[in-house]
């Protein structure tokens, strides 16, 4: 008997009115007119499975923390880091987590199973550290919770860095982080990645940093973040967030960097909610975007993957940590209204961002975790289109959040009847 079977789903591939079977934690089956018997059966009539939600950049410590000690006034990125230094000398350890398992509570709900979350390791006390693991381990059943080491003020720039980021990774932090556009200059900036990659090559670790999070086009640690990894023989396990300096950079560059980053496999976030607010604050009109080249690199063969970044924070004092948001809001900032393009922005949250924290035994596929997200929609596309409800959320073959149809009752002259948000036009 199986654990649990869904049946007639649609899924983001295409593919159209097919059962999963699942069995002790796993996709035993997927295919059309699964007869068995089964624990528990979901009709799904149709909606769309999919694999959890990936967010691959998130700043977990900071989250739901707007207002605290003050508003950031001006919305700019430099007032945010500013407004983020004046509250660490109140943080607690439960302050931090309480913050953090709430904003667990949120994700679950909208479908979201993984998270790579940077936490701030430039407090001595590395208070940060310790509240997430602690909160990485409570949440282990429900979310894949990933951490990254990431020195906020600057890896050379501020004096215990070094010190602090090695005891965070001793603690058991996952990810060796960086900031090299916030050194003192470029040169340091280089000599970061450098140091950064080393510890990453004598640990066996991932790498991710906020690279080059700027509208300066000379702004290229991207470039070096690329060699280093080739020097270290990383590839595959490097990651550069944000790089929006690239939407400022002529096309005879680019041109030269894409295939150094795709030889490199250095895999790419973009964070369009916090891009396009953050980024171009310095221009009159005409304004820049402020989101990287994500089509161009995308054409290129490399992987790109879209974050969330923040979530009512001092940087950001919106979300609600929705990854269809950011794919919504991203494919519009891209230009990605093609219809594989709105493919390319649906796996941009889901299988990309998986590859970005290599997240093992991913997808809807046999043998996979039987971790599956059922909306209210009956395409990838009309989820970008509808951000419908989640109606199931899955994780190891139980049900661990559910949400009832989304439906609004009309009472108009002469009408009388409920209008559904359920479907869209693909």
């Amino acid at each position: 008997m199986l654990d649990l079977l869904i049946k007639n789903v649609n899924l983001s591939s295409g593919e159209k009115n097919v059962d999963i079977a699942v069995s002790a934690g796993k996709i035993t089956a997927i295919d059309q007119q699964i007869n068995a018997q089964a624990i528990r059966e979901i009709q799904a009539n149709g909606q769309l499975a999919t694999a959890p939600f990936v967010d691959s950049h998130f700043h977990m410590d900071s989250a739901l923390s707007l207002g605290q000690p003050r508003l950031n006034r001006s919305g700019t990125l430099l007032e945010g880091i500013a407004v983020w230094g004046e509250l660490k000398p109140t943080l607690t350890v439960e302050s931090i987590k309480q913050r953090a398992l709430q904003l667990c509570k949120w994700s679950i709900a909208r479908g979201t199973l993984a998270i790579r979350s940077h936490v701030d390791i430039s407090d001595d006390r590395l208070l940060a550290v310790d509240a997430l693991l602690e909160v990485r381990h409570e949440m282990k059943d429900y979310i894949d919770l990933q951490l990254v080491a990431f020195p906020q003020d600057g890896f050379l720039r501020y004096p215990k860095a070094e010190q602090n980021l090695l005891r965070a990774l001793d603690k058991g932090v996952d990810v060796v982080g960086g900031i090299p556009h916030f050194e003192r200059t470029m040169a340091e900036g280089a000599a970061s990645i450098r140091r950064l990659c080393e510890i990453a090559s004598e640990r066996g670790l991932l790498v991710d940093m906020h690279c080059d999070e700027s509208d300066d086009p000379m702004s290229r640690h991207i470039e070096t973040l690329a060699y280093e990894t080739q020097r270290q023989g990383l590839q595959g396990r490097v990651t550069g967030s944000h790089l929006t300096s690239m939407h400022s950079m002529d096309n005879y560059y680019v041109s030269k960097l894409l295939p150094l980053i795709k030889e490199a496999q250095v895999h790419v976030v973009a964070n369009p909610l916090i891009n396009i607010t953050l980024q171009g604050r310095s221009d009159s009109y005409p304004k820049r975007r402020g989101m990287t080249q994500v089509p161009e690199m995308l054409a290129a063969g490399i992987n790109v993957a879209f974050g969330h970044d923040c979530v009512m924070d001092p940087w950001y004092s919106f979300g609600t940590h929705d990854m269809l948001d950011v794919a919504h809001m991203g494919l519009h900032v891209a230009q990605m209204t093609g219809v594989e393009q709105m493919q390319q922005a649906f796996s941009a949250i889901t299988e990309n961002a998986a590859k970005v924290m290599h997240l093992a035994n991913y997808g809807l596929k046999v043998g996979a975790n039987a971790d599956i997200v059922i909306l209210e929609t009956g395409s990838a596309i009309e989820a970008l289109q509808l951000r419908p409800e989640r109606l199931y959320v899955i994780r190891r073959g139980k049900v661990i959040a559910s949400t009832a149809p989304k439906q609004c009752q009309l009472h108009l002259e002469g009408i009388s009847e409920p209008v559904s948000f359920s479907k869209g036009l693909f």
